[in-house]
């Protein structure tokens, strides 16, 4: 296997070649495209975010699998999620790589720098994977995801920030569902864009639950959570562009609001050999 060096060197070369190819506008439904990043897969493939600074203003967070620390490596969580923040917080959704998980965790991050890490048990039924974490606006619930196939999405209180949690780590119980009134597939990343909706990237080039290939969705609440069930309404707004030099299967990833901007950013990793790049595409209303 390569090392990551290598790895880098052959991303940065990746990205030095897709910098030439210009991207296609495309507009989503409410949505119209405004520009496209390039970035490394190895530091950002995973997710993105927009983190508050503590001396004021917005930075953009990437995460990919060079995100994940040495120490979480080693207990054995693997793999890392879009992540999201408030408030300074971030919160990362991990998946075991052990060939029978019975859990997976959510690592949160304050914004002085201390990391603390909860563990959730999974009920009967639940799948293991855990793509993404939202924080609600108000900063008390956070929704999950699964892989696959699925009719809900996951509710938590949300670490730290939700009295009933434990304030340095622990366990961390599921809260309620998100009742989807049609199913979803391989959803990788979604974030608020207000207290009552969520724009998620699927992963699904089948064509079987919804028209586009890849498409962008939005779920509409019924209501404001409070951690108990509640229904959502999803519509697909469109396809996420596949822009590349290269053929093949491109795969969607995270998903980032920023409130104080009203950018939208949807990651897209490139296909064949041009996966070492992902292509971040930024949307504002209308």
């Amino acid at each position: 296997m390569a090392g990551r060096g290598a790895v880098a060197a052959v991303a940065a070369g990746m990205l030095v070649a897709a910098a030439g190819v210009a991207a296609t506008a495309h507009a989503v439904g409410g949505w119209t495209q405004t520009g496209s990043s390039l970035q490394s897969t190895l530091g950002a493939g995973e997710g993105v975010t927009t983190v508050q600074q503590a001396g004021g203003g917005d930075s953009v967070v990437y995460r990919g699998v060079g995100s994940i620390p040495l120490g979480t490596r080693i207990e054995g969580w693997s793999h890392i999620g879009d992540p999201d923040s408030v408030n300074g917080y971030v919160f990362d959704a991990y998946q075991s790589g052990a060939s029978a998980p019975t859990s997976k965790m959510f690592r949160v991050t304050t914004p002085s720098g201390s990391a603390y890490e909860y563990t959730h048990p999974l009920v009967a039924g639940e799948m293991y994977n855990n793509s993404f974490d939202a924080v609600s606006p108000d900063g008390q619930w956070m929704v999950a995801g699964e892989w696959g196939t699925m009719d809900h999405l996951q509710i938590y209180p949300t670490p730290i920030l939700n009295p009933a949690t434990a304030p340095k780590g622990g366990s961390l119980a599921l809260s309620g569902l998100i009742h989807l009134d049609v199913p979803v597939n391989n959803v990788q990343g979604c974030d608020f864009t207000g207290p009552t909706q969520l724009i998620c990237a699927s992963d699904d080039s089948s064509k079987t639950l919804f028209p586009d290939d890849k498409p962008l969705l939005q779920v509409d609440l019924t209501q404001p959570l409070t951690g108990g069930d509640v229904t959502g309404h999803v519509t697909d707004l469109g396809a996420i562009p596949q822009d590349s030099v290269c053929s093949g299967t491109s795969e969607s990833e995270g998903v980032d609001y920023e409130a104080a901007t009203g950018v939208l950013r949807v990651e897209m990793i490139q296909p064949s050999v041009c996966g070492a790049v992902t292509t971040v595409y930024t949307y504002t209303r209308g």
